[in-house]
């Protein structure tokens, strides 16, 4: 199921009925991402540099390469830092699409069954800022655990795994059922959802193409609730016969 999902998920990223909303979401992400770059570089000029002046006080002459290489640290750690965020702000753009997204599938790819409910925008905004907020203290905490030796980065894909399955999962199910049984219907399956969310965390490492993460995730997910129900309800018929 998880790799037949995966590829389901993939193969959605390009379709035509898909282009609206690929762009939408790559667009806002990127914005995101582009804001929070300069306002990170603006924070760090205003903060950190008369810092590292008052530190440095006096140097000769012949030290300006010291100049040099603090901007060029300083440029790696900013990137770290926006990498960081990557993941949090993916995982918002998730709750604004979803439905856009899950419409198309289910128009598209399950025509005979009934489509979901899109959720009220209010449930929507708190959903994508709940998921912002899980996402972002759960990478804060890889990001710390990255400097344990013997762990490394396991830590992202353990935590983004658990975390990115767990919360798009959930998204998809919510357009057909409450919160709630949303949640115990990811409980009875975690282990599935959570190799399905690894697939997700992979995706999200790579460089550019993390930036589609909204996208592969959420169509993902879809095909992956919709499976999980049909062999659910297999099962029940099996069980009543």
């Amino acid at each position: 199921m998880i790799i037949e999902a995966a590829r389901l998920g993939g193969s959605n990223l390009f379709a035509p009925a898909s282009r609206s909303v690929l762009f939408k979401s790559l667009g806002l992400t990127m914005l995101l991402l582009a804001g929070l770059w300069f306002g990170l570089g603006e924070a760090f000029a205003t903060f950190a540099m008369p810092w590292l002046g008052n530190l440095l006080p006096g140097l000769p002459d012949w030290a300006g390469w010291a100049g040099t290489v603090a901007a060029i640290i300083a440029g790696v750690g900013l990137a770290l830092v926006l990498a960081l965020f990557v993941a949090p702000v993916t995982a918002a753009m998730a709750g604004l699409f979803l439905d856009d997204i899950a419409e198309v599938i289910e128009t598209r790819d399950y025509p005979d069954e009934t489509p979901g409910r899109p959720m009220p925008l209010m449930q929507s905004i708190r959903q994508s800022l709940g998921f912002l907020l899980v996402v972002g203290l759960g990478n804060l905490f890889a990001l710390i655990l990255l400097l344990v030796p013997g762990i490394n980065l396991a830590a992202f894909f353990v935590v983004n795994g658990y975390l990115l399955g767990r919360e798009y999962f959930e998204f998809a199910a919510m357009r057909f059922m409450s919160p709630a049984d949303a949640k115990r219907l990811r409980s009875r399956n975690s282990t599935t959802i959570f190799f399905a969310g690894l697939i997700i965390a992979a995706f999200l490492s790579v460089p550019l193409l993390n930036l589609l993460t909204p996208m592969f995730a959420a169509s993902m997910m879809v095909h992956l609730h919709k499976m999980i129900a049909m062999k659910g309800a297999a099962s029940q018929v099996s069980g009543m016969r």
